[in-house]
């Protein structure tokens, strides 16, 4: 009896896949999206005691040279034998020497990653997701609000906006952590503060030994600033309670749901909207997001 054959299988390239903005990986793994770039870290800075910031760059200089991201992108980086994470791209998009990534150690794959050392090798697999629609921000006054390792979702937004300052209008920036050893990117906090264009507000949650700055937590704070919601675009990023609270801070001071941005922190395994792990209701988290407005997460499942 004959065999029927099998329907032909379709491979689909990089380039068929949607993922986020459209931009193409390019190097070996160009047909392929499931298998990472090789990439060395040329540079780790430990930004708090459980968090480090991997500056890597591609072994392939085309690749490396080609490299582009929107703001709020992520990307997929991986410890070879071990498995890989996702997590923001953070570096400045007009940075073309490395690209950069921040951990905080918590799971198997991060403490993996926390083990390596400068000149180790990694797995890349970046561009991913939908970044800010920071183009149509232009006029618009920011109000970025930022906890713990949330920042690094918005750095890369943050620099981005920074390095295009006259196509914005006021800029502010509110930071939270727990205590001042987890601020991250210390480097950041001093220019932001040194700046006359911006107002950087940095705040930890309670008194802590030598701590002269602000306190209070972030929501609070948000509300004692009372931004204006006229022209002005709120973006948040922190852990799951602080996001909740500062959604209800941004609410109370009448900022329309349109107007307000954040990142999901959903985890994610294919990173190209195929394998729905991280489906919400219709959206793919790691293709429709990581960005969604508040208006957009309104229409989600309440799993989110």
């Amino acid at each position: 009896m004959p065999v029927p054959e099998s329907p032909a299988k379709t491979r689909l390239t990089f380039s068929e896949v949607q993922v986020g903005a459209g931009i193409p990986r390019a190097g070996k793994a160009a047909g392929n999206p499931y298998l990472p770039e090789i990439a060395t870290i040329v540079e780790i800075i430990q930004e708090t005691p459980n968090i480090k910031s991997f500056r890597v760059r591609f072994d392939d200089d085309l690749l490396q040279a080609a490299f582009a991201f929107k703001p709020g992108q992520v990307g997929q980086l991986g410890v070879l034998g071990m498995g890989e994470a996702t997590f923001a791209i953070n570096s400045s998009p007009s940075e073309r020497s490395y690209v950069q990534f921040s951990v905080m150690q918590a799971g198997e794959v991060t403490i993996g990653l926390h083990c390596l050392n400068e000149g180790d090798k990694v797995g890349v697999r970046a561009p991913m997701g939908r970044g800010f629609p920071v183009e149509e921000w232009k006029g618009r006054n920011l109000v970025y609000i930022m906890g713990g390792i949330g920042a690094a979702a918005l750095r890369a937004t943050i620099l981005y906006t920074l390095e295009h300052r006259e196509d914005y209008g006021s800029i502010t920036i509110l930071y939270g952590a727990r205590t001042p050893v987890d601020l991250t990117y210390q480097y950041d906090i001093a220019e932001w503060e040194s700046r006359r264009d911006i107002d950087a507000v940095i705040t930890v949650d309670a008194p802590f030994p030598g701590w002269e700055g602000r306190v209070g937590m972030v929501p609070m704070v948000l509300e004692e600033l009372a931004p204006k919601p006229e022209n002005t675009i709120a973006v948040c990023c922190g852990p799951p309670i602080m996001i909740k609270f500062t959604l209800q801070a941004l609410q109370r001071l009448e900022f329309p749901n349109e107007q307000v941005y954040t990142t999901l922190e959903k985890r994610m395994k294919c990173g190209i909207g195929i394998c729905g792990r991280c489906n919400v209701g219709s959206k793919y988290v790691c293709v429709d997001g990581p960005v969604f407005s508040l208006a957009e997460l309104k229409e989600l499942p309440d799993e989110l």
